[in-house]
């Protein structure tokens, strides 16, 4: 991609973990400093695109169920680069009236996210927010100021792969308990998260360097454990399997199984609407 298509804002010295994740899925939304890395990544944990690859692949599997459930509004945080499977495209596959706002604060993520909309040519359905998912009160103005999504309605509420780069320092736990409290009864929080818990051998050992060398990006990893992951959900009904490993969360028939416990994910359910 040409340079003098970005914002000023986009720093090119480090690697980013947006254009590092669009790299691990086979995008072009990258450059050499990220593929540089990603290359690193693989050698510390030889498994890292596959479990890129699972993690996608569950969140498409929960956007489906959520819209089985009656859900079709979604606010993504943390939405990364537009590839293959976004959120917009796996939910319009069940559903002609699916809307969806992402949220990203980098901004390659962004541009390339309003081009992808701005070429299918569906404003009113589809918005991308270039914001910080820290301050829960403005990026909810701004979603609702879009007009695309309803706030009496249900609400999916997404943050896949995202929250294990921001500290508990930084008020990521009460960013997310405020969008908790203003969604609508009945609506739904997805969650994917590194985590140690329940990770052993060559694995375990696989994401501590991982999560080391992360300290080389823009954006240090954090692993949680998995009662640290629970408590994002806050009081909602966590549903069947609960928080396990991305490829265990309800794979698809005759899947193949990823063997992999260092991403966990789980989809959750506020009290008081359709169960």
């Amino acid at each position: 991609m040409d340079p003098d298509f970005l914002p000023d804002v986009v720093d090119l010295d480090r690697p980013n973990v947006a254009r590092i994740y669009d790299w691990a899925l086979g995008g072009t939304a990258n450059w050499a400093i990220d593929r540089q890395y990603g290359e690193l990544a693989v050698k510390a944990f030889p498994l890292a695109k596959t479990l890129a690859r699972s993690n996608r692949d569950f969140l498409g599997r929960a956007v489906r169920h959520c819209v089985a459930e009656g859900i079709t509004q979604f606010l993504d945080l943390g939405s990364g680069i537009p590839t293959a499977g976004n959120v917009h495209e796996v939910a319009d596959e069940y559903a002609d009236d699916c809307r969806c706002v992402y949220v990203d604060n980098e901004p390659v993520a962004v541009a390339h996210g309003r081009i992808l909309l701005d070429e299918e040519g569906d404003p009113e359905r589809h918005a991308v927010l270039y914001a910080d998912l820290r301050d829960a009160e403005e990026v909810w103005e701004a979603a609702l100021a879009t007009g695309v999504l309803d706030p009496d309605r249900p609400i999916c509420l997404l943050s896949v792969a995202v929250l294990h780069f921001l500290p508990d320092v930084t008020g990521v736990r009460e960013a997310i308990r405020d969008y908790r409290t203003l969604l609508a009864p009945g609506s739904a929080y997805v969650l994917s998260h590194a985590t140690e818990s329940g990770v052993e051998g060559d694995e375990l050992a696989q994401i501590r360097r991982l999560v080391k060398l992360s300290e080389r990006s823009s954006s240090p990893a954090v692993s949680r454990s998995l009662d640290e992951i629970a408590a994002f959900f806050g009081n909602f009904d966590v549903v069947d399997p609960g928080i396990v490993p991305v490829g265990e969360w309800r794979p698809e028939p005759g899947a193949a199984p990823v063997p992999l416990a260092s991403v966990v994910g789980g989809v959750g359910r506020k009290p008081g609407g359709r169960k």
